[in-house]
């Protein structure tokens, strides 16, 4: 074998804050037989770093991480790394996600629950220039942006109000949710008030409702256990 031969074909990069959704990526992309460099980051803050020091081609981002949320990475990588290519991996199939990932910047939307196959598909698809949507939702996204079909409440929020919201539907405490964001309690409880106030809902409990019946929060980590009060801290 050359050397030219021996020089990967594409640099990859995986951030992803679970360790076991890492190793999986990496085994379905090592078991295509392609000379792909594949590299990993736990958090945004590691993929930056690392961005800085070794080429990358495209990066696979997740949504829900500490500190970095993934949208806030894509906004950074498509600034400070404008070559480099984005394909969002997420738990969540919304509409919703995939078009706030795209507005961020992202080049491809896939979810967790798909085919190996269609993620490989997806990486070869978005290496080479294009975009990747699965037809599913592409169609919901049409839909939605023609009217076809309700604009969810939660649409009209930011996307820091969207990741509070998730953290409180999925029983994280208020405290759990600033340290996370790295914002301030204060910060985070006025969020909560304009996320109630947004969605026209009363109580915390009410939110927490709204957000399991339209799937939010679904996609946060256990790191802490939950609170015994979801939503905010002990009285």
């Amino acid at each position: 074998m050359t050397t030219a031969e021996a020089q990967p074909s594409l640099h990859i990069l995986i951030v992803d804050d679970h360790a076991i959704v890492r190793e999986g990526m990496v085994r379905i992309l090592e078991r295509t037989g392609e000379c792909w460099a594949v590299a990993e980051a736990s958090t945004g803050h590691q993929a930056l770093e690392l961005m800085q020091r070794q080429p990358v081609d495209l990066a696979i981002v997740d949504l829900s991480m500490p500190g970095i949320s993934g949208l806030d990475l894509i906004r950074r990588i498509h600034a400070d790394f404008g070559r480099v290519r984005v394909l969002v991996l997420s738990m969540h199939a919304e509409e919703q996600y995939a078009l706030r990932a795209f507005k961020a910047g992202a080049n491809g939307y896939v979810t967790k629950d798909m085919a190996a196959t269609e993620l490989v598909h997806a990486v070869r698809k978005v290496a080479a220039g294009g975009a990747y949507v699965t037809q599913s939702l592409a169609e919901r996204v049409v839909l939605q942006l023609n009217g076809g079909v309700g604009v969810p409440r939660h649409a009209q929020l930011s996307d820091r109000e969207i990741e509070v919201l998730r953290g409180i539907v999925a029983g994280r405490r208020l405290t759990d949710i600033a340290q996370a964001l790295h914002l301030s309690v204060k910060t985070i409880s006025t969020h909560k008030t304009r996320i109630l106030d947004k969605l026209q809902l009363p109580t915390t409990a009410a939110l927490i409702r709204y957000g399991m019946e339209h799937g939010l929060g679904t996609d946060e980590s256990p790191r802490r256990p939950a609170s015994p009060y979801p939503g905010g801290d002990e009285a």
